[in-house]
């Protein structure tokens, strides 16, 4: 159960059904189920060459450990800058999340706006402290915070078609009015709503069984919250129609449907579900986030503290530290620049998925080379690592081709930058190994 948990609340599945769609739906509109259509096939396909590395083995590093361990060390440095990255924005994203829906029901019952930095600090040492003091507690908490969320979302979707008519959206069906030019950033973003969905691998021998629960996890993450994903996208697109406002402007999508359908206190709670979800996803993220950092460390990429785990609990303390202190530079940085709380979501968000388009695709050109060195050569391994890596690389060009908005057309760039930088610090840490 802890492990799939971790995995769950990585992805914080409540959270794209309340954030990340309608902003998706503004770029895809009639689209938008298409679009998660396609990032869950991808999804599944990365989830295959991933669940086939877990079986191998298991390590706190997750997808640098399998990357490092196979190809040259320079591959390894990459996934390893290329994870550390996605887990931190993941989390300084949603803590963006929970900034947002602070706001939403502060305003909501007590007209007020709560003081941005206050709250981002308020929700990263508060996930901090509880990644450092219990990861099974906290484990099994964001497991019954994200299932509690999920079904009241569902409830609402079910009730909605009784409301407003049972038929189908022949619009959307048609992609009426898509623009494909802007297809590549709505993709982008759909794959932000699956990122995380690997992060049981991140607890190696933590779990219970590991070789067995983290493959099945993984696969299990991905084909279930397709299919949420899917649902939430069809349903409250069709929702919104004839709506005075569009799906991509409203505040809280799911409460306005949860009135329409006729049980308005369910919208109250998804919202406050969801900010509570994305307190889990901060959570998730950091005791991802310190696993890879504990192994970098151990490695020789960073400093020797990091690796150590605190006798009493178990965990890497320094590592939890910094990761939650990242976090919060990162999302204080934009606070003080007046970004809100959802485009603190929606960049640090569109910035962490090709921190992990990058480790998915290096561990699908790893895991043949692995089976090969086991004697399991295997075509299908071959195939499906070939088509991986050719789906990651199609999703990076055509989200370059297609980037419109100034600010989104720069994270490309910005990621390139840090992954040089992480390399420029490997050789600077190597010439300095091999002079002593």
């Amino acid at each position: 159960m802890e492990t799939l948990a971790q995995s769950v609340s990585a992805m914080a599945p409540s959270t794209s059904a309340s954030l990340t769609i309608p902003l998706v739906f503004a770029l895809a509109g009639d689209a938008t189920w298409l679009v998660y259509l396609l990032a869950t096939a991808a999804t599944l396909l990365i989830g295959f060459c991933i669940s086939r590395f877990a079986r191998l083995s298991a390590s706190p590093g997750s997808l640098y450990s399998y990357t490092a361990d196979t190809l040259p060390p320079v591959f390894g440095v990459v996934a390893a800058w290329a994870l550390l990255l996605a887990y931190l924005a993941t989390g300084a994203s949603v803590a963006g999340g929970a900034l947002y829906y602070a706001t939403v029901l502060s305003q909501q019952f007590l007209h007020l706006a709560p003081a941005s930095l206050a709250t981002l600090a308020v929700v990263c040492a508060s996930a901090g402290y509880i990644a450092f003091r219990d990861v099974k507690l906290s484990a099994e908490v964001m497991l019954w915070i994200e299932a509690v969320s999920v079904t009241l979302i569902l409830i609402v979707l079910s009730l909605l078609p009784f409301h407003i008519g049972l038929h189908l959206d022949s619009r959307q069906f048609r992609l009426h009015g898509v623009s494909f030019s802007s297809m590549g950033p709505a993709l982008v973003l759909s794959i932000f709503s699956f990122a995380g969905f690997e992060s049981a691998t991140t607890l190696g021998g933590e779990a219970r069984n590991p070789l067995r629960t983290i493959p099945r996890t993984v696969l299990q993450c991905a084909l279930l919250a397709g299919i949420f994903f899917m649902l939430c996208a069809y349903s409250e697109v069709l929702g919104f129609r004839g709506e005075p406002g569009a799906l991509s402007d409203t505040t809280s999508p799911l409460h306005l449907l949860a009135r329409k359908a006729g049980v308005s206190p369910l919208g109250v709670a998804i919202d406050c579900g969801a900010f509570i979800s994305m307190f889990a996803c901060v959570l998730a993220c950091a005791t991802a986030a310190a696993r890879v950092l504990m192994k970098m460390a151990h490695d020789g990429l960073l400093p020797s503290a990091l690796q150590r785990t605190n006798p009493r609990h178990g965990t890497p303390g320094a590592a939890v530290a910094l990761s939650v202190a990242l976090m919060f530079c990162a999302t204080a940085a934009m606070a003080l620049r007046g970004d809100t709380g959802s485009t603190m979501y929606d960049l640090m968000g569109s910035l962490s998925v090709f921190g992990f388009l990058t480790a998915y695709a290096l561990v699908a050109v790893a895991l043949p080379f692995a089976r090969r060195a086991l004697g399991q050569h295997s075509l299908l391994i071959v195939a499906a690592s070939v088509a991986t890596v050719a789906v990651i690389v199609l999703i990076a060009i055509f989200d370059l081709n297609s980037t419109g908005d100034a600010v989104h057309a720069r994270i490309p760039y910005i990621y390139l930058a840090y992954i040089a930088a992480g390399l420029i610090w490997y050789g600077l840490k190597r010439r300095v190994a091999l002079s002593a």
